[in-house]
This record gives C-alpha cells, structure tokens and sequence, in this order.
C-alpha cells in the first residue's frame, strides 16, 4: 500500500480524498493555487505544495508542476479527483514515466473513451445500445445541417471532447443548428482544447441514468448499480439518487452487464461511470442507449457509497496499488434510498446566473466531513452528509466550479431520504452570495419529483417561467404571521427596556397586523394576537413552539406537527423568513398604527427595458449588433462567457442600438450596460 499520495485537484473533492486516505494512514500532499492558499483541503492535507496563479490554466492544469509536486515531496501516486486532469491520458502516460501511480484507469481507457466519436464505435462494438447519430468530421456548419437534416430534428450538438454541460447544443431547427454549431465548436476548443463536434438524435423525454462500475487490474469488473441523475439544468446536474424509482432489477442486469462489457473492451480498472439516456416514455424500460462513459470518480459518487456501503475511494487507491477487489457481483446490494443535492452559487430567483463573491456567513446543517464513527460512515450522521472545500469568511471565486458543497441524505425509503433533504436544507445559512438552497427545496417537496416521473426536461417544465420560490400552504403562512408576531413583541419588549426606544403608550403587547408578502398586490394579511395562554391569528388559535432571543438569525419551530428551521433577516418593517423553499416578506406593524401604512408611497423600480444589461460577470466574446442597427425580437445581441459557458443575450422588443458601451474581449461586472436600445 502507498506511504503518501498526492491530490491533483481543489475544493471538496480534495477534501473527500484525504478524508479517505488519513482513514486508510496514508500521508498527503495537496497542491493549491494562489487562489486556495486558506482553503480547507490545503490544511486537512499533511503537505500543501503551492503551484501557480488562480486560473487553472495556470496551475491545476498543469501537468509538470503537478509532478515536480509530487517527486518534490515523495508522493508515490497521485489522485486525480475530477475535472482538470482527471480525464487526460496524456498526463497518465507523463506520470508512468515518472514511475508515478495513477489512481484511476489506464491511459488507453481514457483516451478511448475521452473520445466521445471513438467511444460510440467502441460501445456499439462491444454491443451496448447507442444512441442514433453522425459520428464522423463534420467539416462546417453547411455539413451539420446537411446530417442534422438526415438525422431528423431535434438533434443534440456536443464537443467530442466535452463533458460537465459544456459544448452542447439542442437543435429544434436549420437555424438552430446555423446559430448553434461554431458555439458548440468554441466552446469545445476553450474548454477542452478540442473542436470537434457530433451529432445526434435528441431523445425526447428522456431520463439520464448512469451505472456505476468497479474494476480491478486482475479482470475483476462488477457495476454498482445505478444512479438517477434526470434533474438537470443546461446538461448540468442537479439532483442525483440511487437507486432510480425508474429502474427495475431486469433494466439493472440488463444495464450493467452491457456497460461492464464496454469496460471489458478497453481493459477498464478503477472506479468510472457509464451515462445512458433512456427513453422515458417507453414502459418496458428496455430503450436505453450508450451516452459517453466518465474515467474518474462522479461528483454524484456519495449517493452510490451510501447504498452500497462501498467507499468508491478507497477501492481507487487499492486497485491502483494492485489488490485484488474483495467483493464480486453478488455482494452488491441497494440499502435503503440516498439523494444528493448540489448547492451552487446561482441566484435561481435571477435565471441561475453565476453568483461569485464572499461567503459573509457560512453554516452547513452539519459540519462537512464529520460521521458517526460506525461502518456506515458514509451516511454521515443521522442520514445526513455534507461534502464540501469552503469556509466562513472565503470566495466562491470566477476561476472554479461554482459548487459550495453537497448535500447528501440517506433514508430506509425515497421520501425519507427527501424529507431529510428538506430539513437539511433550511439549516444550510449561507450569506454573501446568491445560491439554490430554496430551489432545491423546492424540488424536494414537488409532487412530480415525489411520484418519481423524471425527465431531463423536469426544470423547464415545471419551472417554465423562472423560480419565484416554492408555493407556500395557508397553514405555513398563518403558522409564519404567529411567528411574527413572536417576534414582533420579543424585539419590541426589549427596545422598550433598553434606553426608552419605545414610549410605553406606542407599545402594544403582542396586537399586529401582519402582511406577508413583498407589494400589496400578491400579500396576504393576518391580525395576531398574542394572549397568556394562545396565540391567535384572525382569531384562531395555531399551535406554534420556539425559544427566541432577539437578534437570532436562526430559530426551530415547532408548527403543528412539523418541525421547521426558519432564517430571519431583519428589514425595515418587520422579516424575511426563509423556509421551506421560499422567503416571505412580514410586514410587521402594531395595529393602532397599521392603517397608516396605506398611505405610503411604494417605491417603483427604475425602467431597465431600454438596456441591455450583462447578467452576471464574464467575459464579452462577441457583439451581434452594432449602432444604429434596428433589431426584432430573439435577436442575438451579445454574447458573454461565463464560468467557460458562452450565454447568448437577446432582444425582447423591436428597437434600433442607440449606443454600444462595452467591446469584444472586455470583462464585464454583473448589470454592466452592454448596450443602450432606442
């Protein structure tokens, strides 16, 4: 067994590593940017060795200094984790020559199935189902429209060498595949130093089910069952689980065997994931078809370790040493039902925009990386995981990934498992920066999500319109008034006893009148009453218990016979409280005064219709339009890179440029004005 490893990646994947190799009393080495020189991995680490400057071209994609780093400090191997390097034969063969580990597959796996062109004539090869589609050169976009036009609409567009969401294109028309193909092929080369592209048939309804296998160097290949991952945005997951409500044990068999034969094919060993889109609307559950196989570890592994009790990890770094695997086929089981949810820096409420800046407050439902000391560690504690690299105080920096953490819940059922989800998701405080704890909630508690009828189309359907929270039931909202009225009389009972704040005569002992919601418009109004013994909204008695200090920013509630987590933010007239998915604006008044407050002048928004405006920082790649220009609606206006993602802004009305304020190639602040529209 190795003395010392070395981590060629950052962030929680980092940590997740050394996590299992201190467990295992193996020494390890992190490499950092200057960017992560405070970050978690590079202290839990027990060498840190300092590589470059933040982006990552510059450092973690940098296969010398990796190197340099580990025969600086002795590492023998070397864990790629995932993204950067992880899937780069190149830099396997580099570390070959070294006499240095690879803690994954061989390079020609990678290489092989790194390839998604290659990749689809090896699986169909091997005899696994793939998908339709022209896998040859396309040689420009007159070409792709030529095979997109044979193929059949919708096609999907994807960078041969892509992965993570990035270069793909959905194509419904000629015009989309004419708009769409140099993107594909940009984003491919920026990404991926690649450009080659592929087309395929776009499976309609489709769910996104991926098989887990495990291989040794001995010719050992088992598959670890499945994971769902259907819930996406823009190709990017969202929500994982195994094991799939979709899935039955003669699709599993059926799956695995065909996705360990395309691991055969290329003498896989090590950890690695077969993706496979299948069709949704067939019942048989029999139409399933090869999409592209991962040669590393899954950000989406914790759900698979948490049903089977296997620490993907680990098993990595003893096949990479040369053990044989301890299990076969038969020792593999489904214990109970786990589900994963990535906590991102986005705004949901502002079109997921990026959300990059300080974590001002960060507090996890659970310290990440903390177990209950049993075998089924990998659960966490009481069912509940957190797998995360950042800190209070930190950056969600533009260079990286925007992912805060993971959150991970196991349960004996399916709606355990998402009932654990929503209580641990009001207990994730995050301040300083925008992210989708409440839209992940949101999924939690959705009656779709709940009967298990998934599709990759789950987030624009449902969400057609954008996110403006999770619906709220009027026993919530009556609950969230006597809260506030709670509230209401703590604060005001102790700015009267401190320094006179109130005079006696302007204080009213528990009598509000409450609206809950952001204008009058769409606001509820409830009249509280706190008496000895009840709490009365309109008149009722609700049932509602919890211990409040003033200036808490966090308090359990007991409502009914729901516990709820509620996060206070104070505002001019009274709370915000987030709970369940949504926040809900309390204005809070006394009611000899409340109805005064019809007499208030709501401040309008200012007119932006006339601007076009950068939603989010990145990078301005191209102007479509220039002064003077007129323009109809869904034109393309500008398009701007962010986190390695080309973002087209279009025209909502007919209007003609009146003034371009920004040029290719600047980068841009979020609500930067690109152009003005007359």
């Amino acid at each position: 067994m190795f003395k010392k490893i070395l981590i060629a990646n950052r962030g929680e994947i980092a940590c997740r590593v050394i996590k299992t190799a201190k467990r295992m009393g193996i020494a390890t080495v992190a490499v950092y940017s200057d960017a992560d020189a405070r970050a978690p991995f590079v202290k839990m680490a027990d060498e840190a060795v300092h590589i470059g400057p933040p982006p990552a071209a510059e450092s973690y994609l940098i296969a010398d200094k990796i190197i340099e780093a580990a025969k600086q400090t002795g590492a023998e191997a070397i864990h790629p984790g995932y993204g950067f390097l992880s899937e780069r034969a190149s830099f396997v063969e580099a570390l070959e020559k070294e006499g240095i580990t690879f803690i994954g597959p061989p390079a020609n796996a990678i290489a092989a199935m790194g390839d998604k062109i290659e990749s689809k004539k090896l699986a169909k090869k091997a005899g696994v189902n793939v998908v339709p589609g022209f896998v040859g050169e396309i040689k420009d976009t007159d070409h792709a429209v030529e095979i997109s036009n044979d193929i059949g609409y919708p096609v999907m567009m994807k960078a041969s060498a892509g992965g993570g969401g990035k270069g793909m294109r959905l194509a419904y028309s000629e015009k989309d595949v004419r708009e769409g193909f140099e993107a594909t092929k940009r984003e491919g080369l920026n990404s991926f130093g690649d450009d080659r592209v592929f087309i395929e048939k776009f499976i309609e309804d489709p769910r996104h089910i991926e098989i887990q296998i495990l291989g040794d160097k001995h010719g050992n290949i088992l598959y670890l069952n499945e994971r769902e991952c259907s819930i996406q945005r823009r190709h990017q997951k969202v929500v994982e689980e195994a094991p799939s409500p979709f899935v039955t044990p003669k699709m599993r068999k059926a799956m695995g065997e065909q996705c360990v034969a395309l691991s055969r094919a290329v003498d896989y060993h090590s950890a690695g994931t077969v993706e496979l889109i299948v069709s949704g609307a067939d019942e048989t559950g029999e139409s399933f078809y090869f999409l592209e196989m991962n040669t590393r570890l899954q950000v989406e592994h914790p759900v698979t370790e948490a049903i089977t009790g296997i620490d993907l990890v680990e098993q990595m770094i003893r096949v990479a040493a040369g053990e044989k695997l301890e299990m076969t086929q038969d020792d593999i089981g489904i214990d109970g039902w786990a589900i994963e949810n990535r906590v991102y820096a986005e705004d949901p409420y502002r079109g997921f925009l990026p959300s990059t800046g300080r974590l001002i407050e960060y507090q996890p439902p659970l310290e990440g990386w903390t177990d209950d000391g049993a075998a089924n560690g990998r659960r966490g504690v009481d069912g509940v995981r957190v797998d995360d690299g950042v800190y209070e105080g930190g950056e969600v920096s533009m260079f990286y990934d925007p992912m805060i953490a993971k959150l991970v819940t196991w349960g004996e059922t399916r709606d355990e498992a998402a009932d654990l989800q929503i209580q641990a998701l009001d207990a994730f405080r995050i301040v300083g920066l925008g992210h989708n704890v409440d839209f992940l909630s949101a999924i939690m508690q959705h009656e779709r999500f709940r009967s298990g009828e998934l599709t990759t189309g789950f987030i624009a359907e449902e969400y057609p319109e954008g996110f403006e929270g999770a619906p709220a039931s009027d026993e919530l909202l009556r609950g969230l008034a006597a809260v506030g009225g709670v509230i209401a009389t703590a604060d005001a009972d102790r700015a009267r006893r401190i320094d006179q704040q109130l005079a006696d005569e302007m204080y009213a002992p528990g009598d509000w009148a409450i609206r809950i919601g952001r204008t009058e418009a769409d606001a509820k109004h409830y009249q509280v009453r706190l008496e000895e013994d009840a709490i009365l909204v309109d008149g009722e008695p609700v049932e509602v218990s919890f211990d409040y200090t003033p200036g808490e920013r966090m308090v359990d509630v007991e409502l009914g016979d729901d516990v709820l987590t509620l996060q206070l933010a104070p505002t001019r007239t009274g709370y915000a409280i987030t709970t369940r998915g949504g926040t809900h604006h309390l204005r809070i008044l006394p009611q000899r005064v409340a109805h005064l407050a019809g007499h208030m002048i709501e401040k309008e928004p200012p007119d932006l219709s006339k601007l076009l405006i950068c939603p989010m920082p990145g990078l301005l790649v191209k102007l479509h339009v220039g002064e003077g220009e007129e323009v109809q609606p869904g034109q393309p206006l500008a398009t701007v890179e962010a986190m390695k993602m080309e973002n087209i802004l279009r025209a909502e009305k007919q209007a003609t440029v009146a003034k371009v304020n920004a040029g290719e190639g600047d980068s841009l602040a979020v609500d930067a004005v690109i152009l003005e529209l007359e």
